[in-house]
């Protein structure tokens, strides 16, 4: 059954339709979509959108308020009346759909996609859409995008304007991915569409349409800085100052927070912000807030969340337990540095929901008591945690041992 034939199975009678239109316009409609804009007494779009649909819009055609207004008041303000929004192609694939229905319940409205810029790409490549990557860059940081470069993966990466596949381009052959092919796709399904391709390390594409969408058949040199999936990452792949948590330790210390999707982190006395970091880098749900003292550690977390592809890593410049005041409940906290001090164990218990997990590292002595004095009061599991690396010694080589971390995990009841 087609996205227009759909039964609605609200109880509430829909006053808001919600149009995806492609570049083709009005040609590309069919009757349902055509005979709700055409009723509407406004419609609200974007200027393209609404010259699009000129031909159809009998009431009002209202552009969007710019700045963009992302609690919809002026769509909520007319609630009961014959209403129509128009977007880009699917409304609910990182499009104005999903902003609407946060404050529009779904008996409110009906929604009716057009194909997305990713399906009409994936069909003009041949790609099988369920096997490549996706990605919006529309608004968003293209350091997004770094955790998709796996050598021989294929990925479609949406831009926010014309400029976009030239810094795509630049960021790939400055992180050892120059031989990558790029294609460009330009005004997909319109009379202006254009499909160009070129090697991401002799990008010379001028005059780019501004919607376009960049294909990336991901090549990678012998240095290029690859993200793994494994949890414990190269310890160079971060920016550090020795307050790091090593990737052997980071790996189990991952493994015994056990994220699960769309979960919240706190990231206590975060050091490099590798935890956090690779907690966000688990699944795009997961979200992460990392909380250090030191200055230049913050900033250095900063550079590190932007170089590891996951931008919206929070970062608190303070002290816990002061920083953790206002913010939202975590599912899970790890405590990396500054446990010790006086309020930092009781204010993450409290701040923990039921089943929210908590885990703590130490290698001071002053930092194992607490964690002593924690498991004999409130129970978890308690490990010691070692880690030998062969090294030199005179010509020859022996192992040599890192200090060992005493892990506390528990699990709030």
């Amino acid at each position: 059954m087609s996205p227009e034939s759909e039964p609605h199975h609200g109880t509430t009678a829909p006053w808001l339709s919600i149009i995806g239109i492609g570049e083709d316009g009005v040609s590309g409609l069919g009757e349902r979509a055509r005979a709700a804009i055409s009723a509407a007494t406004i419609v609200f779009g974007g200027k393209r959108h609404l010259e699009l649909a000129t031909p159809l819009i009998a009431g009002e055609a209202r552009p969007w308020p710019q700045p963009f207004d992302t609690a919809m008041q002026a769509v909520i303000a007319l609630r009961g009346q014959k209403v129509c929004v128009l977007a880009s192609g699917d409304p609910f694939f990182f499009g104005v759909g999903v902003t609407l229905s946060r404050h529009v319940d779904a008996q409110e409205y009906i929604a009716i996609p057009s194909p997305s810029a990713f399906s009409l790409a994936a069909s003009r490549l041949g790609w099988a859409l369920q096997d490549i990557e996706t990605v919006s860059l529309h608004g968003r940081s293209l350091d997004l995008v770094r955790p998709l470069l796996h050598p021989g993966r294929k990925v479609l990466a949406l831009t926010s304007d014309e400029t976009g596949p030239a810094a795509l381009a630049t960021l790939l052959s400055g992180n050892g991915f120059g031989q990558s092919r790029l294609t460009v796709l330009e005004a997909l399904g319109g009379e202006q569409e254009r499909v160009r391709a070129t090697m991401a390390d002799d990008f010379a594409l001028d005059d780019i349409h501004v919607l376009n969408i960049v294909a990336i058949d991901v090549v990678a040199s012998k240095d290029a800085r690859i993200l793994p999936l494994a949890c414990g990452l190269e310890d160079a792949l971060f920016g550090h100052d020795g307050q790091i948590s090593k990737r052997e330790i980071r790996a189990l210390t991952l493994s015994a927070l056990s994220p699960r999707r769309g979960e919240l982190l706190w990231d206590i006395g975060a050091g490099s912000g590798s935890i956090g970091i690779e907690w966000m880098l688990r699944h795009s749900s997961m979200r992460a807030i990392a909380i250090e003292s030191h200055a230049g550690r913050a900033v250095q977390i900063g550079h590190n969340a932007t170089a590891m592809g996951v931008p919206g890593l929070r970062i608190i410049k303070g002290t816990a337990p002061d920083a953790l005041d206002g913010l939202p409940r975590p599912d899970a906290i790890f405590i990396g540095g500054g446990g010790s001090e006086p309020g930092v164990f009781d204010a993450a218990m409290e701040a923990l929901g039921a089943d929210g997990r908590l885990v703590a590292n130490a290698v001071t002595l002053e930092m194992e008591a607490v964690l002593l004095a924690a498991h004999a009061r409130l129970g978890g599991s308690l490990s010691r945690l070692e880690v030998s690396r062969v090294a030199p010694i005179g010509s020859m080589f022996g192992w040599r041992p890192a200090m060992p971390i005493t892990q506390w995990v528990w699990a709030k009841p």
